[in-house]
């Protein structure tokens, strides 16, 4: 048989955390078509694998590229990385069902300008999405604020039964038109002062359809353990999967707290589905928030509207040059975005080697100086904390990318090597993999990602993209796993 494409001689690890094999693979159309020793087999396009490893496309489990998509579809950001797949939507801002006609509410300013926000239903960005034909696939959250922001003048408030109940029906419609689930952003002021009678509602709509929940936590620092607690009871009442978002111990004062926290974690998994993701990073990176302004953690400055002059540097600096407090200098700055050194390498490590962990970069790709996880992320969670210092199998940091993500997101046949699945792969050489950005230099590709195959198409060889675009919306069309009696702690993706 012809194929399209061939790839020989690489060591496949096929995403589910089983030891790498050799093999050739090849692919017809949009799918793996073949796995194992293929003598003989043509196609229109032969790849030299030279020993180098093949793994599914990874699968970005949280990232805030809603409009990026669209306005830059080829992603190279994410494309260099060796990933194939997107969710976007994540800590209660998505670009739908939203229209905006003043200012665009923190922190769904992350996203875009008010131009950015123009599509009132989730179909409607979904179509926009195939439109743009972006690099890499797109599956989406609808985010909390961003229906707060449709029928809420003013967010310091819980919203009204009214509220809830027109923001349920617009969640419904999304999640019929295909949306993942819902994702929430509590720690953040425009989302705070939503209740647990605000949420539980939303929250069992996506259990209906089948969905999963998302959560940037009410508080992830001294009251983290609560804001857990306060999560799984969320979803065990809606009886939906949930994944805590970018999960860390933030805060001097509640370093040494992961543990704990994944004690917790692992407890609630042994009767919910519960999972989180987290970032390679000690670092976190949004919007200049007031309530995060101390003087025990170095703040770095990225962007100001008022004081565009000011990024990229120390807020300490910012404020002893101006003469006058940090936080008065934060409320100077506002809107502005920041880098927080705010988390443990121990704590970091901990979150990200546990087997309940996915990966997930939580880049800002609209900010000018990026935190270099935007650039970074996977390749190196594969070079620097698999193969440098063996904080887990590199089959299992695979897995981590690709299969469990592809399992709690509901992404049908990807996320694996195997005969049929969709074709998104990624090829290697782990010698020289190494993600170049730090945060001197953010915008940087990696090194050592020598292909990205997307739905059958080549989409980066060798350092640069090719232009195809074969990327699509990947809509929910299955009902996402979950039953409350579901051993999270068991289960193999």
């Amino acid at each position: 048989m012809t194929y399209d494409l061939l790839i020989l001689d690489v060591r496949v690890l096929d995403g589910t955390g089983a030891p790498p094999f050799k093999s050739d693979v090849a692919i017809h159309g949009d799918r793996i078509a073949a796995i194992g020793t293929l003598d003989g087999a043509t196609a229109e396009t032969v790849i030299d694998g030279q020993g180098r490893y093949l793994a599914p496309g990874f699968i970005d489990v949280h990232t805030h590229d809603d409009t990026n998509v669209i306005r830059t579809p080829a992603m190279l950001p994410k494309l260099s990385q060796g990933v194939t797949t997107v969710v976007v939507g994540n800590c209660g801002i998505s670009a739908s069902p939203v229209t905006l006609a003043g200012e665009v509410p923190d922190p769904m300013n992350l996203l875009g300008r008010v131009e950015d926000f123009r599509y009132p239903s989730f179909a409607a960005y979904a179509d926009a999405v195939d439109a743009a034909a972006p690099s890499v696939n797109v599956a989406a959250l609808v985010g909390h604020t961003s229906l707060r922001s449709q029928v809420m003048d003013d967010f310091a408030r819980p919203a009204s039964q009214a509220e809830i109940a027109t923001m349920e029906s617009l969640l419904r419609q999304a999640l019929a038109e295909g949306a993942l689930g819902l994702s929430s952003g509590l720690a953040y002021r425009n989302a705070f002062q939503a209740p647990t009678a605000e949420m539980e509602p939303l929250v069992a709509a996506v259990g209906e359809a089948g969905g999963v929940y998302t959560t940037h936590l009410r508080d992830e620092f001294a009251g983290l353990l609560g804001a857990m607690d306060e999560a799984f009871a969320t979803a065990h009442h809606g009886q939906v999967p949930l994944v805590i978002s970018h999960l860390k111990c933030a805060g001097a004062g509640n370093w040494g707290g992961a543990p704990r926290a994944l004690e917790k974690l692992e407890a609630a998994a042994r009767h919910q589905c519960a999972h989180c993701d987290c970032y390679p990073y000690t670092a976190g990176s949004s919007t200049l928030d007031l309530s995060q302004v101390t003087d025990e953690i170095e703040i770095s400055i990225t962007w100001s509207e008022p004081h565009p002059e000011q990024a990229r540097r120390p807020l300490t600096a910012i404020a002893a040059d101006w003469g006058i407090s940090l936080r008065e200098a934060a409320e100077r700055l506002q809107p502005a975005g920041a880098v927080y050194h705010n988390m443990s390498e121990d704590d970091m490590r901990r979150v990200l080697a546990h087997p309940l962990s996915m990966v997930g970069s939580d880049g800002l790709p609209n900010d000018p100086h990026p935190h270099p996880r935007l650039w970074g992320a996977f390749p190196r969670v594969l070079a620097h904390y698999s193969r440098d210092l063996a904080l887990m199998p590199l089959a299992e940091a695979v897995r981590k990318m690709t299969s469990l993500s592809a399992a709690n997101f509901g992404l049908v046949d990807r996320g694996v090597i195997r005969e049929e699945a969709f074709a998104d792969l990624t090829l290697f050489d782990l010698d020289t993999l190494e993600d170049t950005a730090d945060y001197a230099t953010p915008i940087a590709p990696a090194r050592g990602i020598e292909l990205v195959v997307v739905n059958g198409v080549i989409a980066y060889r060798r350092g640069e993209a090719t232009g195809a675009h074969a990327g699509r919306m990947l809509r929910r069309t299955r009902r996402i796993p979950n039953t409350l009696t579901q051993n999270c702690m068991e289960e193999s993706p």
